[in-house]
């Protein structure tokens, strides 16, 4: 019997000066990057929660503390694997994702296939079942100042592995 798991994650991080903007592991040409204790790649954190959250884990926090200098500028590539690695032993993966990224500025449309792309090779699906999104906040919020950027992922997991029974069963 398949078991499904969905799960959410979203994240946000405070454009700067004197950063790369990375997002889904792309990097983005543009005047500011993220801030954040890693490389601050919004879309992999909001991916990596999600997982954690399908799996009732946790978040991200709890594995990668922003205290521990082992993440400091770290590839967020790197937590998402990590994720992948706790997905794994617990005999789930990934079905789909759906991922929005909202942001005035740049403008994503360029970047998204690689997004894409690197996403489905991370969580080791093809490319069709993953989806990414890019929206502006129509000026609201720190969003939609250009102040920040917000990612949101939501995803399903799924697993085939055969329950064991519990012996409970007439037996003829």
């Amino acid at each position: 019997m398949e078991k499904f798991r969905i799960g959410y994650g979203e994240d946000i991080h405070q454009l700067v000066v004197n950063r790369d903007l990375i997002l889904a592991g792309v990097k983005i040409p543009y005047e500011k990057g993220l801030l954040g204790h890693s490389d601050a790649d919004v879309v992999y954190h909001a991916v990596s929660d999600a997982i954690l959250g399908a799996l009732a884990l946790g978040d991200i926090g709890k594995y990668f503390p922003t205290h521990d200098r082992k993440w400091e500028n770290a590839d967020s590539a790197t937590i998402v694997q990590g994720v992948m690695t706790m997905m794994k032993e617990r005999n789930f993966a990934v079905n789909n994702l759906d991922v929005s990224v909202c942001c005035e500025k740049p403008l994503l449309a360029p970047y998204i296939g690689s997004m894409k792309q690197n996403l489905a090779d991370l969580l080791e699906v093809d490319v069709d079942a993953i989806s990414v999104k890019a929206m502006t906040n129509e000026g609201l919020d720190a969003v939609g100042s250009g102040l920040a950027i917000r990612a949101s992922a939501v995803v399903l997991l799924v697993s085939d592995v055969q329950e064991q029974p519990s012996g409970d069963e007439d037996q003829e």
